[in-house]
């Protein structure tokens, strides 16, 4: 009888517990709507938080992990990347990752599946869009908004690709707000210093410059996945929104959930899942 591949779901790994615990959950959620025995990894960061936070059960990381489970016996494998474009951590150190393991292995075969955006980076799968959006209304319900300023803010990158997939993300988020809200603008969290990085402009903590934005009410759109450092609980957007309080070129503004709370982030990863069995059915099988 064929065995199934081995599927990891990979983020980039955080040293916050809770990011960890997070990706766990995913993999536990995607385990039991696939049928298959999802293993959350990281690649990199995660294995120096200690067990206790986590537990008592270490983080795993993809070199390590690779090796274990090819020492198991295992040849086959689908990488399912938890990240939302083309990051260098799929593009570059992940193939890297798997041409060193055929070092040992050469039978090996991989399948990396798309990101979360899909292969389009200029048309995004909408429904990146589409919890952003969902977002977006309950933060305004709750907080009983009234055509809010939305800031849609990702990490920033040094990769112009996973730029152009924010900028498309927010064009999307725009389009189906509509008229719900007064604007709605792209921003970084931070950004590489060097003229050729200024794609990730404008910077969250001043985005009070665009002209579009006018003071009042800022509602901020997290494109991030998982808790951690950045995103989590006091964290650094958190710690930006809050400076923007202080300066008062706002009177309100309120971060929404993380798309890792939204249940329709499965239902992509689900399809990412499906497209990868088939190829590597089918006999597709590389390091990109």
């Amino acid at each position: 009888m064929a065995t199934s591949p081995v599927v990891l779901l990979i983020d980039n790994g955080s040293l916050r517990p809770d990011a960890t615990m997070a990706l766990r959950r995913l993999a536990e959620l995607l385990s039991a709507r696939s049928g298959l025995s999802i293993e959350p990894v990281s690649l990199l960061h995660s294995s120096q938080v200690s067990a206790a936070d986590l537990g008592g059960v270490p983080a795993q990381i993809v070199k390590p992990g690779l090796r274990r489970l090819i020492e198991a016996g295992a040849r086959e494998f689908i990488f399912l990347p938890l990240f939302l474009g083309p990051s260098r951590g799929i593009t570059d150190y992940l193939p890297e990752l798997i041409d060193d393991a055929r070092a040992f292995a050469p039978e090996l075969r991989a399948v990396v599946a798309d990101t979360l955006a899909g292969a389009d980076v200029d048309g995004p799968d909408v429904r990146l869009a589409e919890m952003l959006a969902a977002h977006v209304r309950q933060t305004m319900q709750a907080g009983e908004f009234s055509h809010p300023q939305v800031a849609l803010v990702d990490h920033g990158t040094p990769v112009e690709p996973v730029n152009r997939v924010r900028n498309a993300v927010a064009r999307q988020l725009a389009d189906l707000l509509g008229t719900e809200v007064s604007t709605v603008v792209a921003s970084s969290m931070e950004r590489r210093a060097g003229a050729e990085y200024d794609f990730n402009e404008p910077l969250l903590e001043n985005v009070d410059q665009i002209e579009a934005l006018i003071g009042g009410d800022l509602i901020v759109a997290l494109f991030f996945l998982l808790p951690g450092r950045h995103a989590g609980t006091a964290g650094d957007v958190a710690q930006i929104c809050d400076a923007l309080l202080e300066r008062k070129v706002f009177s309100r503004v309120e971060m929404t959930p993380l798309l890792g709370e939204h249940p329709v982030l499965l239902d992509i990863l689900a399809d990412r899942l499906q497209v990868a069995l088939a190829r590597i059915e089918g006999g597709a099988a590389g390091g990109a």
